[in-house]
Order: structure tokens, then C-alpha cells, then sequence
């Protein structure tokens, strides 16, 4: 029996990234897969030496070919942060629809598992609170948002019709907010963002009133989640994250603490359909997984500021080191 094979798309991201790194160690086959619009090869550079690693440079709403046997396939190309996903709209529905299907199809082609990236953003602004998996979520279809959260709902319509119609065999991880190294410095998430202003020397920005709540989760938590829940017999939805909530306004006053920083707070006005609160009910990954985080945010903060300290200035004041402008066809 040689190893067991896995394709990780979205693999050169910060989270295929971290996910190659666990099944290279778990002593799999690993087979990553990014277009690298949003992806990065220095996050897997140090993989390439290895005898069981191979990555394929392609765009998964084309057809997507493998050879040989594939045990299991991880969904994790998309757009995940609001700036990108608002420079490309269509491709991020594209990933979401058309490269979920080439997905689900070549997994039922190779008799393989396939489990899907969804979000926390199914569940829109929410109603409830804490968000359990039952919640259906309180989302505007047409908001500038709705690109990324529709992408994800449908992701998850057609993975369970496969689920149901061709027995396939399927797991819908719905992700909650999650940091560590590989995060892309620049990419408009809350926590990236507060650490590249502070090491800029720059005010930190905070959004409305700062009374919005997220909780953060460290990666190594999300990936042994992750990992736990591909292996397992559950087939349903299921909330990976940190329920440690935190309001915004705080969280970035632990940034200033964190850094040192002399800047101060500034506050802006709320983007469109951001969401006031962000909390996972994980009780079903408790009973089910046996999985719980266990890294705190001051631990994992420590490690994610170390990392971004450690970039080249260069990359510290780039805004954008991506060019979209031909993805929106």
C-alpha cells in the first residue's frame, strides 16, 4: 500500500498552506493546487524539495485533471478577505459554483472524500447568537458582500446534493475568523490590517463603533478541527472556530498593547453588511470531534506579530502586490 493521496486547492493560501504542512507531517501524498490570485509560493516553497509534495498551477473553474488515485479533496480555493473578493467578484462566484462542481465531480470520479471550505459569512449578519449550525443565516443576496456569501451558500447546496444523490461522501467545514503566519499582510481582514498599521506607524482604523464582536481562532486550531472533521463519519455542516468573542474596539487595543504602538484608535464609518457579531456555537464539534481551540489569543498573537515583524519592509508597504484586473470577465 503506497500513501494515501490528497489534493489541497487553495493549497499556496494561508490556510491550504498550513493544511499541506499537517498532511505532509500526517505522511500523505500531498498535491496542491492555486491559480495564485490570491495565493502565494512562498508559503509552500519549502515543501517543494519533498519526495511526496507536487503543485499543479491551475484555475479550478477550468477542468481540473489528476492522475492516479486520490484519497481525499480539500476545497479551499476562494477569496477570503473583502478586499479581494470586492476586486473580484466574479471569479469568487466562479471558485464558489463552477470550481465546486469540477470538484465534486472529480472526487466522485476518484472514489475520494471532499471536503468543502464554507464560512461563517452563511450565516450574513446575524439574528442569533451565538450562531449554531441550524441557524439558516440573515444575508443580502445583492450586497457587496453577497459575491462571497452566495458563493459559499451554493457551495454548500450542491456538496450535500452530491452528498444525497451520488452517495459521494462529503464534510462542510463552516470557518470561523482565523489568524496566524501566511496571513496576507494587505488583504483587509481585521487583524492583518491592525498589525501592518502598527508596525506602519498609522492610526488603527476601526470600522463603526467598534462594538461589533469577532472571535479569532489560531490556525493550528483550525487545522487539527479541519483534519479531525475530514476523518470522521459526520456529514453535516459543522462551526470550526474560537468562541471567545471580542469586540473590535478592544481587540485593537490589544494590537497597541501587543506592538507598542503609540498610534492611536480612529474610527470610520461601517462598511455595507458587515456583521455585528461573530461568535461559533461549537458544541457540535465538542461532542462530535472531541475537538475544542487551545491556543489563547495572547499566545497565538505573540507568534502571527512575530511572524509579520519578520516580512521584508517591502512587503510591509505594499498595498496590493496583486494585479485583478483581468479575472472580471
Amino acid at each position: 500500500m503506497g500513501k494515501k493521496r490528497v489534493l489541497i486547492t487553495g493549497g499556496a493560501g494561508f490556510l491550504g498552506s498550513h493544511l499541506c504542512d499537517r498532511f505532509i507531517k500526517e505522511g500523505y501524498y500531498v498535491i496542491a493546487m492555486d491559480n495564485l490570485i490570491t495565493g502565494d509560493l512562498r508559503n509552500i516553497e519549502h515543501l517543494f524539495k519533498l519526495e511526496y509534495f507536487e503543485f499543479y498551477h491551475h484555475d479550478i473553474t477550468k477542468f481540473v485533471h489528476v492522475p492516479g488515485k486520490l484519497d481525499y479533496i480539500l476545497h479551499f480555493a476562494s477569496p477570503a478577505s473583502p478586499i479581494d473578493y470586492l476586486k473580484i467578484p466574479i471569479q469568487t462566484l466562479k471558485v464558489g459554483s463552477l470550481g465546486t462542481h469540477n470538484l465534486l465531480g472529480l472526487a466522485r470520479d476518484k472514489k475520494a472524500r471532499i471536503i468543502i471550505a464554507s464560512t461563517s459569512e452563511v450565516y450574513g449578519d446575524p439574528t442569533v447568537h451565538p450562531q449554531t449550525e441550524e441557524y439558516y443565516g440573515n444575508v443580502n443576496t445583492v450586497g457587496p458582500r453577497g459575491v462571497y456569501d452566495e458563493a459559499k451558500r451554493f457551495q454548500e447546496a450542491i456538496t450535500m446534493a452530491y452528498h444525497t444523490f451520488h452517495q459521494l461522501e462529503t464534510r462542510i467545514v463552516r470557518i470561523f475568523n482565523t489568524y496566524g503566519p501566511r496571513m496576507r499582510l494587505n488583504d483587509g481582514r481585521v487583524l492583518p490590517a491592525f498589525i501592518g498599521q502598527a508596525l506602519r506607524g498609522e492610526d488603527l482604523t476601526v470600522f463603526g463603533n467598534g462594538s461589533q464582536t469577532r472571535s479569532f481562532c489560531y490556525v493550528d486550531d483550525l487545522v487539527e478541527g479541519i483534519y479531525r472533521l475530514l476523518l470522521s463519519d459526520y456529514a453535516q455542516p459543522m462551526n470550526i472556530g474560537n468562541p471567545n468573542e471580542i469586540t473590535i474596539s478592544e481587540f485593537a487595543e490589544e494590537i497597541v498593547k501587543l506592538t507598542g504602538t503609540k498610534q492611536k484608535v480612529v474610527y470610520h464609518d461601517l462598511p455595507k453588511d458587515d456583521p455585528k457579531q461573530r461568535q461559533p456555537d461549537i458544541t457540535k464539534a465538542r461532542e462530535i470531534l472531541g475537538w475544542e481551540p487551545k491556543v489563547s489569543r495572547e499566545e497565538g498573537l505573540k507568534i502571527t506579530y512575530e511572524y509579520f515583524k519578520s516580512l521584508p519592509q517591502e512587503i510591509l508597504y505594499q498595498r496590493d502586490h496583486k494585479s485583478f484586473d483581468h479575472y472580471n470577465r
